[in-house]
């Protein structure tokens, strides 16, 4: 069951912007598996609603995607906490704040906020992913995991150039991450993007643990004669979204679980012997 399940969020993934539909073949060749075996997975996420059947008959998400990925929205512990603060930034400053966290080794945004002088940052949205090492939100997502971690994922993942800023050498990387984890905040200066500048801050859980980074991104030009006020707001920022995250965090803690419930479920539907 636990192969079965595995192998179903695999075929999940497959799925991407620029590769919106799969087929039984393909399936079949990514995964070593028989053309049988891959239709009978297919068939199944379809049955579910995570996928859905297409006139060419390859298949695309489904409609429960969008039911699950709204419920996350509305119910993750870490957006709800965020999401008050990430405002008050955009209403103070008039630019864009960014939330992210690390999936598969890059920077994931969870949440984006754009003010009304906000430059247009092209390269982010929900959903959109990023190479950790050349942005704010992943050089602080970077700077709290192992080492061994990090060389892992660049060895994945490489270390593209963007601009003629970008650190492109391991060498340079483990210093700026060094300097994140000393000054506790850490700087995109034209990183990513020529003319946009960012500072990015950790977001920590219960147990103190790094789960996700927010930023402010902000024109170079009025980037540089702010940085240290930038960076002393979102330091706050994101401190004060450490510390509501603490509090629903708790308040999960002390709410039914679904495993209770299913078991109060199944007592009162069993059918006595």
């Amino acid at each position: 069951m636990l192969n079965t399940l595995r192998r179903a969020a695999q075929v999940l993934k497959l799925i991407r912007r620029d590769h919106p539909d799969i087929g039984v073949t393909e399936v079949a060749t990514a995964f070593g598996i028989s053309a049988s075996t891959a239709h009978e997975l297919l068939s199944s996420l379809a049955d579910e609603g995570l996928l859905c059947r297409t006139s060419s008959r390859r298949y695309q998400l489904g409609w429960a995607i969008l039911e699950l990925a709204y419920t996350l929205l509305e119910t993750n512990s870490l957006l709800r906490a965020a999401r008050p603060v990430m405002e008050e930034l955009v209403a103070g400053w008039g630019e864009t704040t960014h939330l992210a966290v690390l999936v598969d080794g890059q920077a994931l945004y969870v949440e984006k906020l754009q003010g009304d002088r906000a430059f247009e940052v092209v390269l982010s949205r929900v959903g959109k992913r990023l190479p950790a090492h050349c942005s704010g939100v992943g050089k602080v997502l970077l700077a709290y995991r192992p080492w061994k971690e990090v060389l892992a994922i660049v060895e994945r993942h490489g270390l593209p150039a963007f601009t003629p800023n970008t650190i492109t050498s391991i060498e340079r990387l483990a210093a700026e991450l060094e300097r994140v984890r000393r000054q506790g905040y850490a700087y995109d200066q034209e990183e990513v993007m020529i003319g946009l500048c960012c500072v990015a801050a950790p977001i920590v859980d219960r147990r103190k643990q790094v789960i996700a980074a927010m930023s402010l991104s902000v024109p170079a030009y009025r980037f540089y004669p702010n940085r240290q006020r930038l960076m002393t707001a979102i330091v706050n920022a994101a401190r004060r979204v450490s510390e509501a995250l603490e509090f629903y965090e708790e308040e999960q803690t002390w709410r039914p679980g679904i495993g209770s419930r299913l078991r109060s479920s199944a007592q009162e539907t069993s059918v006595p012997t």
